[in-house]
């Protein structure tokens, strides 16, 4: 559930940032007890905007703080 809710989370910002920007979650099957967020790019290239993994312990350490993420994909358009 605690990745479902930061999933959520994450996703309405980045839409509330880039109304036109699509937003898949686990368009793929997720690694186990990982969290993280990739932009793909419409030539095909992923850039990895957050990563979890490594993070930890404590467990709240594992997910961004959406403005994080968001500021990240700002960063890779610009």
């Amino acid at each position: 559930r605690v990745f479902g809710r930061n999933a959520e989370a994450v996703s309405t910002a980045l839409r509330g940032a880039m109304a036109h920007l699509p937003v898949d979650i686990n368009p793929r099957p997720p690694r186990r007890n990982s969290f993280e967020v990739s932009l793909v790019k419409e030539d095909g290239s992923t850039v990895e905007l957050w990563s979890g993994i490594g993070k930890g312990p404590p467990r709240k350490l594992k997910f961004p703080q959406p403005e994080t993420v968001v500021e990240a994909l700002k960063s890779s358009l610009a």
